[in-house]
């Protein structure tokens, strides 16, 4: 029983590591641009999420309430978000992103595709193919 533990311990820290190596790569390969990891991260959480209050969206990003203040303020600013009443409670609004910042977004997105589209070619088909089934597993264990 421990073994199994020692074993899974082990996998857990291993795919840890290679999932944040993963993501920190994958960022670095976004388009230079003037939009802050912390920026990019607000808008989308807002494009996945619809529109959110100011306060949902702090919790998503886990920050404090000033510091989403400051980051839409910044998006708005750029024409990337857009405020709307909300639509029960009129102390509220909502935050959604723009076709400009639907458009930033998926430029991002394809700059990463091709970067990791390019690393993926280097493999193997039996290489790609044991990423493919990895790729079913990290969705299957990132929904409980």
């Amino acid at each position: 029983m421990a073994r199994r533990t020692t074993t899974t311990t082990q996998l857990a820290t291993t795919l840890r590591d290679a999932i944040y190596r993963f993501n920190r790569r994958s960022r670095q390969n976004r388009p230079v641009g003037d939009l802050t990891v912390a920026q990019f991260s607000a808008l989308t959480s807002l494009e996945l999420g619809g529109a959110l209050t100011p306060s949902e969206l702090a919790e998503t990003e886990r920050v404090q309430p000033p510091t989403v203040t400051k980051l839409v303020a910044k998006l708005e600013e750029r024409g990337l978000v857009q405020r709307a009443p909300h639509p029960t409670d009129r102390r509220q609004v909502v935050l959604s992103t723009t076709e400009s910042g639907r458009a930033l977004l998926s430029q991002y997105e394809r700059a990463r595709d091709e970067w990791l589209s390019s690393r993926l070619a280097e493999l193997s088909p039996e290489e790609r193919e044991v990423l493919r089934r990895a790729a079913e597993i990290l969705h299957r264990v990132t929904r409980a």
